[in-house]
This record gives C-alpha cells, sequence and structure tokens, in this order.
C-alpha cells in the first residue's frame, strides 16, 4: 500500500489529540475545551480519509478545506489552552509545531490540486 503523508501524519495528530483529551479530563477536569478539541482535532484525520476516497475533484478539494479548517481551529484551542492555564506551553509546542506542519501540508496539497 502506497503510503500517505498527510493521512499518516492527521491520523497520529487524532491519537495525540485523544491522549490529551484524557488528560485534560483527568487531570484538569476541564470538560468544555477539552470536547472542543477533541472534536476539531480528530476532524482533520476523519476529512482527509474522506478526501482519500473522494468521488472527483471537487469533492477533493472540499474534504480537503475542512480538514484544514479543522486544523486552524485546532491551533486556536491548543493556544487557549495554554494561555488559561490548563495546559503546559512544554506539552503544547509539539502539538502546535504538528498542527502547523498539517496546516502546511494540506495547504500545499490544495494549492496544487487546483492549479492542475
Amino acid at each position: 500500500m502506497k503510503e500517505n503523508l498527510i493521512k499518516d501524519k492527521s491520523y497520529q495528530f487524532s491519537l495525540k489529540i485523544i491522549y490529551l483529551y484524557k488528560k485534560l479530563i483527568t487531570d484538569k477536569k476541564e470538560f468544555v475545551l477539552s470536547k472542543q478539541i477533541l472534536r476539531s482535532g480528530t476532524s482533520i484525520g476523519a476529512n482527509v480519509e474522506e478526501a482519500v476516497g473522494a468521488q472527483s475533484r471537487n469533492d477533493f478539494v472540499s474534504k480537503l478545506s475542512i480538514a484544514y479548517k479543522e486544523a486552524r481551529e485546532t491551533h486556536y484551542w491548543i493556544r487557549l489552552l495554554v494561555d488559561s492555564g490548563y495546559l503546559e506551553k512544554t506539552t503544547s509546542e509539539q502539538l502546535l509545531n504538528d498542527c502547523e506542519e498539517i496546516l502546511r501540508i494540506i495547504g500545499k496539497i490544495q494549492t496544487s490540486t487546483k492549479a492542475r
């Protein structure tokens, strides 16, 4: 089976978000923001997966656009969790870096797909 970088990275990122969610509800007893980041953070990979199985180029671009928006939202929630004291800055740095990398990859895929 052919390797798909964005599919793999978004899946691994989803796992990290799930672990973060578990930590937030267990250690910090934070249930509102943690649910938001769980939804947006795991939605990235789900939409990338849907894009892989898209029925048309327009469908592909649409699903990737949703994944990009979800990644932007996730980036926001991570920053908010840090600034509100629920997440340590050291823990957030890798998540932010991963999220930014996913945004760059999706952005490049979108640009090259639209150029065709």
